[in-house]
């Protein structure tokens, strides 16, 4: 399966189940940023007990290994589970969407594109931004901060930083914002 057909797949399964979703990671880092190379395709949702059942059954039916314990624990704990196409080893990360302010608006923002040919939800640009913050707090990693970067770099002149401003400082990320914001 190739990159295109595992997103238009996982769209239509998910419009199907009835799952609220957005794309994020390296291919919303792609869209709005820097294209690079992934294995992986990382999409937050927003699903209901049955919603959540009937995409399992569906992404399961499409050929993808998903292990339903995995995705009901990932809804009662917030967590995440994935699907995987065994075939060409592509990966989806489905992390069920967190009950915090940040969240609910960066879910609230998400925007209509196209990814591969595939009408999607994609997270903003300055909520991915906020996000590959946190996770390179969170884990060291250079990627996300190079993510970071590359997304400022090039939305600098359309992006809210108000908003930018405003979150950082609610999410504990003044410190690595105005780093970024200096060295970009």
């Amino acid at each position: 399966m190739t990159l295109p057909a595992l997103i238009n797949t996982v769209i239509e399964h998910l419009d199907g189940a009835g799952v609220p979703y957005m794309v994020t990671g390296s291919v919303a880092s792609s869209y709005h940023g820097e294209p690079r190379a992934t294995r992986d395709l990382d999409v937050v949702i927003d699903p209901d007990g049955a919603s959540l059942a009937s995409l399992v059954g569906r992404l399961g039916g499409a050929g993808l290994y998903v292990d339903r314990e995995a995705a009901l624990v990932a809804l009662a704990t917030r967590g995440q589970f994935n699907a995987i196409d065994r075939s060409s080893g592509w990966k989806v990360d489905f992390v069920i969407r967190r009950d915090r302010p940040f969240s609910r608006e960066e879910f609230g923002r998400r925007l209509p594109a196209e990814l591969l040919g595939t009408p999607a939800w994609i997270v903003t640009p300055e909520d991915a931004i906020l996000v590959k913050l946190e996770w390179a707090l969170a884990s060291g990693s250079d990627r996300q901060l190079a993510d970071a970067s590359a997304l400022l770099r090039i939305g600098r002149d359309t992006l809210d930083f108000g908003y930018l401003d405003r979150w950082a400082d609610e999410l504990g990320l003044r410190e690595a914002w105005s780093r970024l914001r200096d060295e970009a």
